[in-house]
């Protein structure tokens, strides 16, 4: 077992534990186990309890990032006061006032970084679960928590003809509609896209000041804006319809909690 792959498994087996207790719970409430929207219905849960745990997380996330905004314009003063200065004290001075400006303003760099950064983990650990699912029902094991009987039951599920196993870069079981893949696919990568480019843009137009509307630190946001499409469907590409369905719940998540609870003022 590799670094990263230990690194994962505390949070395989959290993901996976979850994700066999809510498809437990909507099975004792009637839902039939091994129907593809009882799974899908779990994965959507599992982002609820991801998304919920992390709100505190993101409402600091959401100040932060208006606050760095408002301080570009004090940023750009500090940076034209040191043009042309590269010797060491002065770029030490520069980092020092730097520094000052962002407690001041109770803000740092980073700190929009960490939700997203905290959501990984259990991202990747959901893309290896499911990834691992074809492997794991031919070998007679199980998954995490996830029992072999579970594994074969949710490589088995489907919904609207798509296996929740399958992807467009490993093609789709036997039995699955291939057609229903691309399809389903698709439109979640477009969903998912949409709702990553109507964030960033929500962002964008609460947070932005006049006065750096020119500034390069707008023209990287706008890259960053343009090159979503080719990233989501990079992955989209890759991964299996159930972290398709992850992604696309989890990212529209972001829309409704940028409109709900981005303040309005730092």
């Amino acid at each position: 077992m590799d670094v990263g792959a230990a690194l994962l498994l505390p949070f395989r087996w959290l993901v996976s534990a979850i994700l066999v207790g809510l498809h437990d719970s909507l099975g004792a409430l009637g839902m039939p186990a091994a129907s593809g929207w009882t799974w899908t219905l779990s994965i959507i849960g599992l982002v609820l309890f991801v998304r919920a745990a992390l709100l505190p997380v993101s409402l600091r996330q959401i100040r932060a990032q208006r606050r760095m905004r408002l301080l570009q314009p004090e940023l750009k003063k500090l940076e034209q006061k040191y043009k042309g200065k590269t010797d060491p004290l002065s770029r030490q001075a520069m980092v020092q006032e730097q520094m000052g400006l962002y407690k001041m303003h109770g803000t740092n760099p980073f700190s929009a970084c960490l939700p997203p950064l905290i959501q990984m983990p259990f991202f990747f650990a959901l893309f290896t679960v499911l990834s691992g699912i074809p492997s794991a029902a031919t070998s007679g094991r199980g998954i995490g928590a996830m029992s072999h009987g579970q594994v074969v039951q949710f490589g088995e599920s489907s919904i609207f003809g798509a296996p929740l196993s399958a992807s467009l870069l490993h093609g789709t079981p036997g039995g699955g509609n291939v057609v229903a893949v691309w399809i389903l696919s698709i439109v979640m990568i477009l969903a998912m896209t949409a709702a990553q480019v109507i964030t960033q843009k929500h962002i964008m137009a609460r947070t932005v000041t006049a006065e750096s509307m020119a500034e390069p630190f707008l023209r990287q946001q706008k890259a960053v804006l343009y090159a979503l499409p080719i990233v989501f469907g990079i992955g989209g590409i890759i991964f299996p319809i159930g972290v398709l369905i992850y992604w696309t719940t989890t990212n529209l998540w972001t829309v409704v909690q940028q409109i709900v609870l981005d303040p309005r003022s730092p």
